[in-house]
C-alpha cells in the first residue's frame, strides 16, 4: 500500500502491513528536532500511531543530525487494543520519505540506500551550505552539484527539489517549516494540512512566520500558487539600472551580485568601480561571439574580481563577527532559548602584516622592515580572547568595523588594487586577440583566496604565472600558451607550496625558483624553575 495513504480511508478488511517511515536529515540551527516534533504532534492529533528517535550529527559537516520517525497510517481507535510494532532506527531500502536539508546531505542519504526507486519520495534543499573538506582545497573543492540532482530524480520513486533556503529567507522564518509544508504539498504523509498548520500553531512563539513557511512549500510541491512575499520580507535588492543596460543577461546575475557584496563591503562608489572594470570586458566578449558560452569570460572575471576586491583584512573581520545577523546564527546553532545568555568569546591573532595593513603605506613599508629586524616581528603577533557579547568586546569591534571609511588611505587596499589592475590589463590585452588565452588568466583569480599566508601564497603563485607565461613569456600567442597557463594554475591548485607549480613552469622550458630559504631563529634558553622545597 502507498505510504500516502490517506488513514480515513482504510478498509476495515485489511490494515497496511508496516508503518510510513520518514527519515530527517538536517543540519544544526535548521530545526530539525522542530520538524519532528511537528510531524509527532499533527500524528497525535489526527490519532495516528507514531515513534520519533534521533540521532546526533557529528561536528564540522561530517554528517547531520538525523530524525526518524515512524507513523502507522490507521487511527488508534480503529485498532483497538492491537499496537504496531516499530523500529528505533533507519534501515537501507526502507524509507517512505527522506528528507535532506542541504543537496549534499540528500547525496549522503541516496549513498547511505536510503533513496528506493520503488518507494522513496526524496524532500530535499537545493541549496549548498559547504562542508569543511569542500573549503580546504586553493581551487574549486565543492562538490559536483548537477551530480547529484541526476542521482536524485533517477534514484527517488519521486524528487521534490528546490531551493528552499532561498524560501525561508523570504518568508523570514527557519528551513524547517518549508521542508513540512513540501512534505505535505508532495502527498508524501499520512496527515491533512489542517493539523499539520495546527501543530505549528502549537508551537507559539515564531508560529506566523512558520506558517508562512510551510504554505510556501506546501504550494511549491504541490503545484498551487503561493501568495508572493513582501519587498520588505525578501530582503533582496533589484539589479541597477546600469547591470541591466550594460551588461548581457546572461551575466546579469553574478554582476548583481558582485555589486550587493562590495556595497556591503565598503560603499556604493567601490561597487561602481567593480562595474567599470568590467564594462570593457564584457563590450569585449560580446563583440567576440560570448553568447555561445554564455559569456563565460565576463562571468568568470566578475566573479573573481568581486571576491578579490572584497578581500578579508581586520576591518571586514570586525564588522562581520560584531553583527547582529551572527549573535542570531550563534544562538540559533547551540539552541538557546530566548532568556538564556550566551556568551561568544573570539580568538584573534592578528601579525604586524594585519597591524602595518591599517597604516598608510610609507608608515606600513617602516614597521615592515622593523619588524623583519626584529626576526619576523614575533613579539607582536600575540593571541587575543575578546568576548564581543560583553560591552567591552563588542566595542572594541565596532571600532575598528568603523575605519572601513579609511579603508583606501591604508596599505593593504594600495596593494591589492596594484595587483588587480594588472590581472584586469593582463586580460584585456589578451582579449583583444585571443579569448580562450584570456579566460585562462581571467582563471587565474581563482588562486587568490583565503587570507594570512593562504593569501600570500596564492597571489605570489598568481605573480609567478603573470610574470613568466603572461608577461615574459616567449610562448607564442594561441592554444598551446591558454594550455600552459591552464596546467599552471591546476599545478598551483593543487599544492600551495609552489613546487607543483615550478615543475609545471619546468616543463614549458621556464627556470624554476630555488627554495626559499627559511631563517635559523635562536631563542634564549629559560631557567629552570627551582622545585626545592623550602628549608
Amino acid at each position: 500500500m502507498s505510504a500516502s495513504i490517506d488513514a480515513g480511508k482504510a478498509t476495515s478488511a485489511a490494515l497496511p502491513d508496516r508503518p510510513v517511515c520518514i527519515l530527517i536529515a538536517a543540519l544544526g540551527g535548521e530545526g530539525g528536532g522542530v520538524l519532528a516534533d511537528w510531524i509527532v504532534g499533527a500524528a497525535t492529533e489526527q490519532g495516528l500511531p507514531v515513534q520519533a528517535t534521533s540521532i546526533p550529527g557529528v561536528a564540522q559537516r561530517t554528517g547531520a543530525t538525523t530524525y526518524y520517525v515512524e507513523i502507522y497510517p490507521v487511527p488508534q481507535t480503529r485498532l483497538g487494543e492491537r499496537r504496531p510494532v516499530m523500529a528505533l532506527t533507519p534501515s537501507a531500502g526502507n524509507i517512505d520519505v527522506m528528507v535532506a536539508s542541504e543537496l549534499v546531505e540528500a547525496g549522503r542519504a541516496m549513498q547511505n540506500g536510503f533513496v528506493a526507486p520503488d518507494r522513496t519520495t526524496l524532500v530535499a534543499s537545493t541549496h549548498r551550505v559547504y562542508a569543511t573538506a569542500e573549503k580546504i582545497p586553493m581551487g574549486d573543492g565543492r562538490a559536483d552539484s548537477d551530480r547529484i540532482l541526476a542521482a536524485a530524480r533517477s534514484l527517488a520513486k519521486r524528487a521534490v527539489l528546490f531551493d528552499m533556503a532561498a524560501i525561508a529567507r523570504a518568508r523570514g522564518t527557519v528551513i524547517n517549516a518549508v521542508l513540512f509544508g513540501a512534505m505535505a504539498g508532495a502527498g508524501a504523509l499520512p496527515l491533512s494540512r489542517e493539523v499539520c498548520e495546527n501543530a505549528i500553531r502549537a508551537q507559539g512563539r515564531g508560529a506566523e512566520a512558520s506558517l508562512a513557511g510551510f504554505a510556501a512549500g506546501y504550494a511549491h510541491a504541490s503545484g498551487t500558487p503561493a501568495a508572493p512575499a513582501s519587498a520588505a520580507a525578501t530582503g533582496r535588492r533589484a539589479a541597477t539600472a546600469r547591470v541591466r543596460d550594460a551588461f548581457p543577461a546572461e551575466t546579469q546575475a553574478i554582476v548583481g551580485e558582485g555589486f550587493a557584496r562590495l556595497v556591503d563591503y565598503q560603499d556604493e562608489a567601490y561597487a561602481n568601480l567593480y562595474l567599470d572594470r568590467l564594462e570593457p570586458i564584457a563590450r569585449r566578449d560580446e563583440s567576440q561571439n560570448g553568447s555561445a558560452d554564455g559569456y563565460a569570460l565576463t562571468n568568470e572575471t566578475a566573479r573573481f574580481l568581486a571576491l578579490w576586491m572584497s578581500y578579508d583584512d581586520v576591518i571586514r573581520v570586525a564588522d562581520l563577527k560584531s553583527r547582529r545577523s551572527r549573535l542570531d546564527r550563534v544562538r540559533s546553532e547551540v539552541g538557546a532559548k530566548p532568556h538564556e545568555p550566551v556568551h561568544v568569546v573570539e580568538y584573534l591573532k592578528p601579525g604586524v602584516e594585519e597591524i602595518a595593513a591599517l597604516l598608510p603605506p610609507k608608515p606600513a613599508g617602516r614597521l615592515l622592515a622593523w619588524a623583519a629586524r626584529r626576526q619576523g616581528g614575533e613579539p607582536l603577533n600575540k593571541g587575543l580572547y575578546v568576548r564581543t557579547t560583553g560591552i567591552a568586546g563588542f566595542l572594541q569591534m565596532r571600532l575598528l568595523a568603523a575605519l572601513r571609511p579609511l579603508r583606501r588611505s591604508m596599505s593593504r587596499f594600495h596593494e591589492e588594487q596594484a595587483q588587480i589592475e594588472r590581472w584586469l590589463d593582463a586580460i584585456g590585452a589578451a582579449a583583444a586577440s585571443d579569448r580562450a588565452l584570456a579566460l585562462e588568466i581571467a582563471l587565474c583569480g581563482r588562486l587568490v583566496k583565503g587570507y594570512g599566508d593562504t593569501n600570500r601564497r596564492g597571489k605570489e603563485n598568481l605573480a609567478r604565472i603573470m610574470d613568466t607565461l603572461v608577461a615574459g613569456s616567449d610562448l607564442a600567442p594561441g592554444a598551446g600558451r591558454a594550455a600552459t597557463i591552464r596546467r599552471a594554475r591546476e599545478a598551483a591548485l593543487a599544492d600551495p607550496d609552489g613546487r607543483g607549480l615550478e615543475q609545471s613552469l619546468a616543463s614549458a622550458g621556464i627556470a624554476p625558483l630555488p627554495p626559499k630559504a627559511q631563517p635559523i631563529r635562536f631563542y634564549r634558553r629559560k631557567p629552570a624553575a627551582d622545585t626545592r622545597p623550602a628549608a
